[in-house]
C-alpha cells in the first residue's frame, strides 16, 4: 500500500539564506589561515579544497530538493492531477527544472575554476579565483531565487494536504453546496468538518475514517460542485471532479429533495447527468437528504420523475457490478442528518456494495486462480442414508453442567447486577444496613424512630451512659493529680501564716510568669525603648541601681554603660575594654580621653577588626567540609558550573546561534590593512 507523506518533505530556504547557509558552512568546515610563505602546491590546494566544498554543499541541498519533491508522471493518477488543479504542473515542472539547471551550473562552475587553480602562481591569484568562483554560485542562487520561493509556498499547502490512500476502501461523497455532505461524515467518522448555512463553507478534500466489518474505510468529503461547463469551474469544483475521476470507490450522491440548499431537484438532476460518465465502473448511491423538512413520498410528480430517471442510471452501475437489474435495494435511500434517521443504514449500504465490488474484481483476477491451483478443500461424502449426530457421552455434559453451578456459585453478586436486576440506575437504591452487624438480620431493614414519647431516641441507647462518663471524670482527675508539678502543694495541712505565705508566692509566681511572657514578645533584637512609650516610667536607671544593689552588686558601671548608650553619639569601642583585650594597657584619668587617645583607640579598634575577619577558605564547624583544601575546591567546581548557564544565557530565540561571540579562527592571526570580512 503507498503512503504519500508530503509532510517530510524538507523547508526549501530563500535565495539569501541559502547562501548564507552554505557560505557559513564552507568557513567553518574549512581551514582558514594560509600565508605567503607556505609552498604553492600548498596554497592551491587551500583554495580548491574551498571551491570544491562549497560547490558540494550547493549539489547536495539542490538535490535534497529536486528528489523529495514528488514527480507528478511517477505518483498516483489522483495526486498527479489534484497537484495540476492546485499548482499548475507547467509551473511546477519549470521549477524544479530551473533548480536542476542551477545544479549543473555550480557544478560547471566549479570545474573550470579548480582547472584554473592548478595554474595559480600566487597567494593573490589564487584567492581571486575563489572568490570569483564562490561569486558566481551565489550569482546563480540568487537568479533562481523565485523558484525556491515558490516551491516553499508549494510545500507548505501540500504538508496541509490530507492524507488520501488512493488504493484503500474509500467512501466518496459529492453533490451541490450545502446538501448536507459535510454533516453526513461528522456523523459517521470522528472528523470535524466545519458544517454551516451557506454554500462552499467546505473548500477543500476532508477526510474521516470509519469502521464496518472490522475493516477501515477511509471517507472523503468533497466540496460542492456546480452544473456549468468543465472550463467554467474553479479549483474548489476540480479538486472534487479529480476525486470522482481517480479513486476507486463507493460514490454517495446527495440530493437535497426539500430544496433548502437553494437549488431545485431540476438542477441537482441536470449536475447528476453531466458528470455521470465519472460514475462508470463505481457503486453508486442516491441519497435523498433533509427527510425531516421534506419526505420523499410528498415532492411533486416531476422531480420523483426525475428522481426515479437518476435510480435508473444508478441501477446500471449495479448491472456493471455482475448484480441483478431487478434489485434496486441499496440504491436510492432517504436519511436525514439532523435526526439521524437513515444514517447508519446509508453508511453500510454503501461499505457493503463497495466490498462486494473489491472481493468480485478480485475473484476475477489471475492471482486468484494461482493461488487456488495451491489448495484442495477436502469434503466428507456420505456412505449411506444414516444420519449421524455428533454423540457426547453423559459423563461429559454432567461435569460441565456441574462446574458452571460451581462457577455460578462462587461469583458473587455486585450492586451493579443488583442495579440491573431492579430497574437501573435512578429507580435501584443501594441498602447502607445490609451490612449492620445485629443479632437478628430480621432487625436490619426496620425503621428507627427519632423521636419517642417526647425524647430524643438516641439518648437512651446505651443504658450505661452515665456510669461511663462518671467513670472517664474520675480517670481524667486522677491523671490530672499525678501531672501536677511539685511545687505545687495542698494547702489543708499548712497553718494560716503559711497558707498566707503560699499565697504571696503563687501570687508572685504568677506576676513573674506574666512579665517574662511580656518579654518574651519582644525579641531581644528589637530596640530599647524610647522614652514617649515609658510614660510610667518603668525602665529607670534609678530601678535598676536599687534591683542590683538589692543582690549585693555595684550599680555604677551598668549605670554609665547605660546612660552612654542613650545619647545619640556614634558608638565607639572604649579603652578599658580595648585594654582588657589587647596588649596595650595605660591609665586614663576621668572618663573622656583627649584626642591622642581617642585616635589610638580607634586605630586599635580597626586593626583588631580587621585580624579577626575570617579568611574564604577558612573551614567553619557545620558545613560538612573536612579541611580548606576540599572547601577550596569545593568553590571552585561551584564556579565552574555556572560557565554553561551563563553562556546559555547569552543565547537568543533564532535557530542558528553561534555560542562563541569572537570565534577564534575569525579574530585569531594577523591581518593585513583593508577589507576583513570572512567571506
Amino acid at each position: 500500500m503507498v503512503q504519500y507523506n508530503f509532510k517530510k518533505i524538507t523547508v526549501v530556504p530563500t535565495g539569501k539564506d541559502f547562501i548564507d547557509i552554505i557560505l557559513s558552512r564552507t568557513q567553518r568546515q574549512t581551514p582558514t589561515v594560509v600565508h605567503k610563505g607556505y609552498a604553492i602546491s600548498r596554497i592551491r590546494q587551500f583554495y580548491m579544497r574551498k571551491v570544491k566544498y562549497t560547490q558540494q554543499n550547493f549539489h547536495d541541498k539542490l538535490s535534497t530538493i529536486i528528489e523529495e519533491f514528488p514527480r507528478l508522471d511517477d505518483i498516483h493518477p489522483f495526486y498527479g492531477d489534484l497537484l495540476h488543479v492546485l499548482y499548475n504542473k507547467d509551473h511546477y515542472k519549470l521549477a524544479l527544472g530551473q533548480i536542476n539547471t542551477a545544479r549543473n551550473l555550480i557544478g560547471k562552475i566549479a570545474k573550470d575554476y579548480v582547472k584554473l587553480l592548478k595554474y595559480g602562481d600566487s597567494l593573490y591569484r589564487c584567492k581571486s579565483l575563489k572568490v570569483a568562483a564562490l561569486g558566481r554560485m551565489c550569482t546563480v542562487i540568487k537568479r533562481v531565487g523565485p523558484s525556491l520561493a515558490y516551491l516553499e509556498q508549494i510545500r507548505q499547502h501540500m504538508a496541509r494536504l490530507p492524507s488520501i490512500d488512493p488504493n484503500t476502501r474509500t467512501i466518496l461523497i459529492c453533490g451541490y453546496p450545502n446538501v448536507g455532505k459535510s454533516s453526513f461524515i461528522n456523523k459517521i467518522t470522528r472528523a470535524d468538518v466545519d458544517v454551516q448555512p451557506y454554500a462552499f463553507t467546505t473548500k477543500s478534500l476532508f477526510v474521516g475514517h470509519t469502521d464496518y466489518k472490522y475493516l477501515r474505510y477511509q471517507v472523503i468529503d468533497t466540496p460542492g460542485i456546480l452544473d456549468r461547463p468543465f472550463e467554467d469551474r474553479n479549483i474548489i469544483e476540480m479538486c472534487s471532479i479529480t476525486a470522482l475521476a481517480h479513486l476507486r470507490a463507493s460514490v454517495l450522491f446527495f440530493l437535497d429533495i426539500s430544496g433548502s440548499c437553494g437549488y431545485s431537484v431540476a438542477q441537482q438532476a441536470a449536475l447528476f447527468h453531466s458528470i455521470k460518465s465519472l460514475f462508470m465502473n463505481k457503486p453508486l448511491i442516491i441519497v435523498c437528504n433533509k427527510t425531516d423538512l421534506q419526505a420523499l413520498e410528498g415532492i411533486s410528480e416531476d422531480d420523483m420523475k426525475l428522481v426515479m430517471e437518476m435510480k435508473a442510471e444508478a441501477m446500471k452501475t449495479l448491472i456493471g457490478q455482475g448484480g441483478e437489474p431487478t434489485n434496486d435495494e441499496g440504491v436510492l435511500l432517504t436519511m436525514s442528518t439532523l435526526t439521524e434517521e437513515g444514517v447508519i443504514a446509508v453508511k453500510n449500504a454503501a461499505c457493503e456494495r463497495l466490498l462486494d465490488q473489491r472481493v468480485e474484481l478480485k475473484m476475477k483476477s489471475k492471482k486468484l486462480n494461482d493461488c487456488l491451483n495451491r489448495f484442495h478443500v477436502a469434503m466428507p461424502k456420505p456412505r449411506d442414508q444414516k444420519e449421524r449426530p455428533p454423540c457426547i457421552p453423559e459423563a461429559v455434559l454432567e461435569a460441565k453442567a456441574k462446574k458452571a453451578e460451581q462457577a455460578a456459585e462462587k461469583q458473587k453478586k455486585l450492586e451493579r447486577d443488583l442495579e440491573n436486576e431492579n430497574g437501573g440506575a435512578g429507580v435501584y437504591s443501594a441498602s447502607l444496613r445490609k451490612h449492620y452487624i445485629l443479632a437478628n438480620d430480621e432487625w436490619k431493614e426496620d425503621i428507627m424512630p427519632e423521636i419517642l414519647d417526647g425524647h430524643n431516641v438516641y439518648d437512651f441507647v446505651d443504658p450505661d451512659i452515665l456510669q461511663r462518663l462518671e467513670e472517664l471524670e474520675r480517670e481524667e482527675g486522677m491523671h490530672q493529680e499525678h501531672e501536677a508539678d511539685d511545687f505545687e502543694m495542698d494547702g489543708a495541712e499548712l497553718t494560716p501564716e503559711e497558707q498566707e505565705a503560699l499565697a504571696e508566692i503563687r501570687k508572685k509566681k504568677r506576676l513573674i510568669v506574666q512579665q517574662h511572657r511580656i518579654k518574651k514578645s519582644t525579641a531581644e533584637s528589637r530596640p530599647t525603648v524610647p522614652r514617649k512609650f515609658d510614660k510610667d516610667k518603668q525602665f529607670t536607671s534609678e530601678r535598676m541601681g536599687r534591683q542590683l544593689s538589692t543582690l549585693g552588686l555595684d550599680p555604677t558601671l551598668a549605670i554609665n554603660r547605660a546612660r552612654s548608650k542613650s545619647r545619640g553619639r556614634k558608638r565607639e569601642r572604649s579603652i578599658d575594654k580595648g585594654n582588657q583585650n589587647g596588649t596595650d594597657d595605660m591609665d586614663v584619668d576621668g572618663d573622656q580621653p583627649n584626642k591622642k587617645l581617642r585616635l589610638r583607640s580607634r586605630s586599635l579598634s580597626r586593626s583588631r577588626s580587621r585580624s579577626k575577619s575570617r579568611p574564604p577558605y577558612e573551614v567553619v564547624p557545620g558545613e560538612g567540609l573536612k579541611d580548606s583544601a576540599q572547601k577550596k575546591k569545593a568553590i571552585k567546581l561551584a564556579e565552574k558550573s555556572h560557565n554553561k548557564r551563563n553562556k546559555d544565557a547569552r543565547k537568543g530565540e533564532a535557530d542558528r546561534v553561534i555560542p562563541t561571540l569572537r570565534p577564534k579562527h575569525l579574530f585569531s592571526g594577523k591581518r593585513s590593512t583593508g577589507k576583513t570580512d570572512r567571506r
